[in-house]
């Protein structure tokens, strides 16, 4: 017998960056649990290709084009939502870019990119949506942090940053909407195989390291996001915000350190 505590069925949920990684693997698992989900992305044909691909039979996934650094297209994309499906319930926050080089080498442009997206973008859909839930009186956000918040990787500094205003925007909207009935976490995933990161993980030197440093021995799949993602926006999580919930095979548990024991 399935659990009422764990449903997300009929609720709406927007998913941004939802074309691929992580953001479509969270949007389709949501739409197989009978989620009314709608995806977002900059590229149409991407975005209608992932549409297709992951929508159940009788429960097809929404798409619509919204780039989130472009704040003034949000209010838009809230109203088309709520006048199709009546309410947002979820927003699951995962859109986000990152570009690996030393710190000396980025560029305005390039840092503006990043922040853009990561952080800026973030906090204005956030709030757009938080503006939908606070009307209904209820609602649950789930923010995409990064292991970086933990301890900043070499290589992807602005990354971090990003990602550590994340850390505080999840914490500050929680104070801040939690009375009115809005719920605020994020997620932190680790090392996780999606086609961006293949090629890096790929490489031998990287698999060894990730595996030694994770105490579950492995690196993570999209699917491991999935039970975090479904727990924070359903009832079962009903008394928790403000939390970032690291989902990373225990990398943040400790320092592995080369000493085997008797």
């Amino acid at each position: 017998m399935s659990d009422q505590l764990f449903s997300v069925k009929d609720r709406v949920t927007l998913v941004s960056g939802g074309s691929r990684g992580i953001g479509k693997a969270l949007a389709a698992a949501f739409a197989e649990r009978g989620a009314k989900v709608v995806i977002t992305g900059r590229e149409k044909e991407t975005l209608e290709k992932s549409a297709a691909e992951i929508s159940p039979e009788g429960n097809p996934v929404v798409p619509l084009v919204c780039d989130v650094s472009a704040v003034e297209s949000l209010p838009n994309l809230t109203k088309t939502i709520v006048d199709q499906f009546g309410s947002i319930d979820i927003l699951l926050n995962v859109a986000g870019v990152n570009k690996r080089q030393r710190v000396e080498q980025f560029t305005p442009e390039e840092y503006d990119f990043i922040l853009d997206i990561n952080l800026r973008g973030a906090f204005f859909l956030a709030q757009e949506v938080g503006k939908q839930m606070l009307k209904q009186g209820s609602g649950a956000q789930v923010h995409i942090d990064s292991l970086n918040t933990y301890a900043p990787l070499k290589g992807v500094l602005p990354y971090a940053m990003s990602k550590a205003g994340i850390s505080m925007m999840t914490r500050g909207m929680a104070t801040e909407w939690g009375p009115r009935g809005v719920r605020v976490n994020a997620l932190a995933p680790g090392f996780i195989l999606t086609a961006m990161t293949s090629k890096l993980w790929s490489i031998p030197t990287m698999q060894e390291w990730g595996k030694r440093n994770s105490p579950l021995g492995r690196l993570g799949e999209v699917s491991d996001l999935v039970g975090a993602a479904v727990f924070l926006s359903s009832d079962a999580s009903a008394f928790m915000t403000g939390q970032v919930i690291y989902v990373d095979g225990g990398m943040t548990a400790g320092i592995n350190w080369p000493i085997e024991l008797d």
